[in-house]
C-alpha cells in the first residue's frame, strides 16, 4: 500500500525501481546488526541471472540496510528449487530492549496481500465462477459509478481509473502534525469495507476505464467484495482455504481489525522530531484486501514457488496473470496482482508492500525455481540516500548474483519512491 501521500519524480538505477514508504527525511538511525543465519549453503559459482539470490551470500547487504540504510531491523530469506539456501537477520527486535531481530519473525506485508487476493480471483475464473472481462457491475450492482464499463481485469491490473481511497487525508499521514494524530489516535480507527469503497468511488477517477495506469487500493478492496459475492465467504476465508492451508503457510494471517502481530516480530516505527514512534500495533482495517496481511519470509517464498511453479493456477490463468502492462508509477510492468521488474540479468516477478512501520520486497524468477523475500523496517521519515543505495544493492545481488550487482554510487541521488 502507498502510505505516503506525496508524488516524487522517478529516477532509478539500471536495476530496479523500488523504494521505501516514507515521509520527508529526518535523522537516520544506525543500529548494530545481529549475526546472520545461514542454512543449506549452495555450492558452485553464483549465476548472473534473475533469481540468483540462492547462490550468493547476502549477509553484507542485509547488514548495510541497518548500518547505513536506517532500518531498525531487516529479515530475509532466499530459496532455490524448494530449498532454503540463505537466511539472515540484522538489527534489533525493538529500540528499547535491543534484542537481536529474529530471521523467522513475522511482519506486515502490505500490498503483497494483493497477490494472494488476485490468485483466489483467478482460481474462481478457472472454476467458471468469474470472467475477467465481465464488468464489476455484474457482481456488485450499483456499487461503482460507471461500473458497467470497468472490468475485473482492469481492477486487477490497475487500469480501471478508480481513485485510491488512501488519497483521502482522513487516512494515515502526510506530515508531522498528521503523523502525531495518527500515532495518538487514528491508528486505532476501524474502517469497514463499505466505507473504503465509498471513499474510493466518490473521488474523481484518474482517467476513463482502460485509458491509463494508476495504482489504486480501491481496485483490490472491490475484488475482495467480488470474491465474497460469488463464494459466500469473505476474501480472507477463501485465501486461507485455497492458499494458506494447502501450502502450510502456518505463519501467514490476514489481520482484519486485530492490532497486534502474533508470534515473534520486530517492531515498526515512524520518525518524529523528538524520536521514533512505535507503530507496531495498528488497526490495519484500512488495508482490507489491498494490504492487511502478516507473514514471514519463509511463507512468502513458499507461496512464490507454488504460484510460479504452476501449483495454484492453470497455465491459461497464469499466462493472464503475467500479461503485464506498463506501470510508469513503479518504473515496471503490472500484471494481475504481480509486478514485473526488468533487470540487466533478466525479469523478476512478485510484489512490494508498504504499511506503517514495515516494508516488504517479494520477488523471484518466473519459472518458480528461485525467490527471495525481504522485510525491512525503516522508520518513516528517517530515510536517506543510503537507504536507496543499500536497498538496491540487496535487490541487485539477490536477483543477479555478484556479477550483476552494479549499484555502488549509482543510487546515491535516487529520490524516494513508494512501495505499493
Amino acid at each position: 500500500m502507498n502510505v505516503a501521500r506525496t508524488t516524487r519524480t522517478t529516477r532509478t538505477t539500471r536495476a530496479v525501481r523500488l523504494a521505501a514508504v516514507a515521509l520527508a527525511g529526518a535523522t537516520a538511525i544506525t543500529l548494530a546488526p545481529t549475526a546472520a543465519l545461514a542454512a543449506d549453503a549452495a555450492s558452485g559459482p553464483p549465476a548472473a541471472t534473475a533469481g540468483a539470490a540462492a547462490r550468493v551470500d547476502l549477509d553484507p547487504e542485509l547488514r548495510a540496510l541497518v548500518e547505513r540504510g536506517s532500518s531498525t531491523a531487516a529479515l530475509a530469506e532466499a530459496r532455490e528449487n524448494g530449498r532454503r539456501v540463505w537466511r539472515g537477520a540484522a538489527g534489533v527486535n525493538d529500540l528499547d530492549s535491543r534484542r537481536p531481530a529474529r530471521a523467522d519473525g513475522r511482519f506486515r506485508i502490505g500490498s503483497v496481500t494483493k497477490t494472494f487476493v488476485s490468485t483466489v480471483a483467478l482460481q474462481l475464473v478457472d472454476e467458471g465462477k468469474l470472467r475477467l472481462d465481465d464488468p464489476v457491475e455484474r457482481y456488485l450492482p450499483g456499487v461503482v459509478p460507471n461500473g458497467g464499463a470497468i472490468s475485473l481485469r482492469q481492477l486487477l491490473n490497475h487500469t480501471s481509473g478508480l481513485s485510491d481511497y488512501l488519497d483521502d487525508p482522513r487516512f494515515l499521514f502526510q506530515d508531522v502534525p498528521t503523523l502525531r494524530s495518527y500515532v495518538a489516535q487514528r491508528r486505532w480507527t476501524t474502517w469497514s469495507t463499505d466505507q473504503l469503497i465509498e471513499v474510493g468511488v466518490q473521488r474523481a477517477p484518474y482517467f476513463p476505464p482502460g485509458q491509463g495506469w494508476h495504482y489504486s487500493n480501491t481496485n483490490y478492496v472491490l475484488i475482495g467484495e467480488v470474491i465474497r459475492k460469488v463464494t459466500g465467504h469473505n476474501w480472507r476465508t477463501e485465501v486461507d482455504r485455497r492458499i494458506v492451508t494447502p501450502l502450510h503457510l502456518d505463519d501467514t494471517v490476514f489481520a482484519g481489525t486485530r492490532t497486534g502481530i502474533p508470534g515473534p516480530h520486530a517492531h515498526g516505527y515512524a520518525q518524529l522530531p523528538e524520536g521514533p514512534a512505535d507503530l507496531t500495533r495498528i488497526n490495519p482495517s484500512f488495508g482490507d484486501a489491498a494490504g492487511d496481511g502478516i507473514s514471514t519470509t519463509a511463507d512468502l517464498n513458499r507461496f512464490h514457488a507454488a504460484l510460479f511453479g504452476g501449483r495454484l493456477l492453470s497455465p491459461a490463468r497464469f499466462a493472464e496473470m503475467t500479461t503485464a502492462v506498463p506501470a510508469p508509477m513503479l518504473g515496471a510492468h503490472y500484471g494481475l496482482g504481480l509486478i514485473r521488474y526488468d533487470l540487466p540479468c533478466g525479469e523478476i516477478w512478485g510484489h512490494t508492500g508498504g504499511i506503517p512501520g514495515y516494508n516488504t520486497i517479494w520477488l523471484g524468477s518466473k519459472d518458480g525455481t528461485r525467490q527471495f523475500s525481504l522485510s525491512f523496517n525503516v522508520p518513516q521519515g528517517s530515510e536517506t540516500n543510503d537507504t536507496f543505495t543499500t536497498l538496491n544493492a540487496f535487490i541487485e545481488k539477490a536477483s543477479c548474483g555478484p556479477a550483476g550487482a552494479t549499484t555502488k554510487s549509482a543510487t546515491a541521488n535516487s529520490p524516494l519512491q513508494f512501495l505499493r
